[in-house]
């Protein structure tokens, strides 16, 4: 039986819970198993740490601080933009939205309020500043190969028109 630890690739099936609410925000049950290798950051930190020392078939509930998932609330995170800048959408209070950053990668926005003239919006992920709790089933445990280790992707590097699979609402 593998321990889990640093490069090990893992499989999960998990359900996750704001802390102390009942609402399910995300959860891979009943689909593919989320596959990461441990020490690459592919996850959020609390669960990674959590899920060292477990052992295949093993299952738990992790309670991950707003510290080691998504971060506390940045302020600064919260910004009034023009509503031109917002032209041809339907803005509705509470709505994402998704668009590029500086750096091409995709940015996730929540619309906070708007008037005739601004959007107030937050670029602050929606699980920020929440205590998370994760219930977790380690379906595979592995140690990862040796392509897997340098190309930080299971499977190892892919190949063109390939994805590494490794999509999560938790990252």
């Amino acid at each position: 039986m593998t321990i889990i630890n640093e490069n090990s690739v893992v499989g999960i099936e998990y359900e996750v819970k704001e802390a102390g609410t009942t609402e399910v925000v995300d959860s891979n049950k009943g689909a593919e198993p989320l596959e990461f290798i441990i020490g690459k950051g592919q996850v959020i930190p609390g669960l990674e740490k959590a899920l060292v020392g477990m052992t295949q078939g093993e299952s738990g509930d992790i309670m991950v601080s707003a510290a080691d998932a998504y971060g506390d609330v940045n302020e600064e995170a919260m910004q009034t933009l023009p509503k031109e800048q917002f032209e041809g959408v339907e803005l509705t209070e509470g709505m994402t939205l998704y668009g590029q950053g500086e750096d091409g990668q995709t940015t996730q926005v929540t619309v906070k309020s708007f008037d005739d003239k601004e959007v107030n919006v937050d670029f602050n992920h929606p699980l920020a500043g929440k205590d998370l709790m994760f219930s977790v089933v380690v379906l595979s445990s592995r140690e990862a190969t040796a392509d897997e280790i340098s190309s930080g992707q299971v499977g190892g590097p892919a190949t063109s028109g390939e994805s590494c699979g490794t999509g999560c609402g938790c990252h």
